[in-house]
């Protein structure tokens, strides 16, 4: 089920961030940098989120996922000139 999730969150956090950062991408490509930017940015503000917070939830995983996506983009451009 969390992997079910991650994709959900991963792919309407990669299509936010994909239209908040400007990228020319198709639909597929949206979605996979969003899930990759859950899986990353999930699990480091999820650690977090626990750390100080003591729980989890739907809320930290989307947030995290839309900052990792965002942090994947910049990374894109900085580095591949994209």
């Amino acid at each position: 089920m969390p992997f079910i999730l991650t994709l959900i969150v991963g792919a309407a956090a990669g299509f936010l961030a994909v239209r908040f950062m400007g990228l020319q991408v198709n639909a597929w490509g949206a979605v996979a940098i969003g899930v990759l930017g859950a899986i990353f940015g999930g699990i480091v503000l999820r650690g977090l989120f626990v750390l100080f917070v003591g729980a989890s939830s739907v809320l930290s995983m989307f947030v995290g996922g839309l900052l990792g996506a965002i942090a994947l983009i910049w990374i894109y451009r900085r580095f591949f000139g994209g």
